[in-house]
């Protein structure tokens, strides 16, 4: 049973569909440990609700970025955390989270990398820029996380059409109902062997 520890900003939809999944047993996994950046994050709130361990680990409270990141790194290594991926996490990850869980951090991101990723681009950002682009298709990459926004080894995608007179808000939730299924899918292919991270 591998230990899941999820870095999150915001509402967490992406968190409580891998803590669904856990609790269905779709992912031999357990989400030991929640972090958010937020102090008033709603994912913290349905973290606790469903009893996992929850911390606030940002820059009010850490305004030096070395001390931030290795309060992160201590936090997750207390927890003996095997993966960890973020959920809508809006902040880059810190060189000593890098250097301990170097091929084990894994994100979500709400588009098909490498098109319309890096800096800024993040929720209804990425459709927006997707749709005055004249894509006609769109859809959800999960990717090992480095030191850049968006860059790491690609794992798996899954694409949505987009339709005429698709809106940024019709597109985000096509979007949305797809990363829910895929991240799943992709962490549980990773803890049975049948995608294999790289160590470095």
């Amino acid at each position: 049973m591998k230990k899941i520890g999820i870095l999150v900003s915001g509402r967490g939809s992406n968190m409580m569909a891998i803590v669904d999944a856990c609790e269905r047993g779709d992912l031999s996994a357990s989400v030991e440990l929640v972090i958010s950046n937020n102090k008033d994050s709603l994912a913290l709130v349905s973290a606790q609700e469903k009893n996992i361990k929850t911390a606030h680990i940002g820059s009010n409270s850490y305004p030096d970025p070395e001390a931030l990141d290795k309060a992160m790194n201590d936090a997750l290594n207390e927890h003996n955390i095997d993966l960890v991926l973020l959920a809508g996490f809006m902040k880059k990850i810190g060189p000593a989270v890098l250097s301990s869980y170097r091929g084990r951090i894994i994100n979500i991101h709400p588009s098909l990398l490498p098109k319309f990723g890096g800096k800024g681009m993040f929720g209804i950002n990425v459709h927006r820029a997707v749709l005055d682009a004249g894509e006609k298709e769109s859809g959800a990459t999960i990717h090992l996380v480095d030191g850049e926004y968006d860059e790491g080894a690609i794992l798996a995608q899954q694409t949505v059409s987009i339709v005429p007179d698709e809106s940024s808000e019709s597109l985000a939730a096509k979007v949305l109902e797809v990363e829910h299924v895929l991240f799943a899918e992709t962490i549980q292919k990773i803890i049975d062997g049948s995608i294999i991270l790289p160590l470095d």
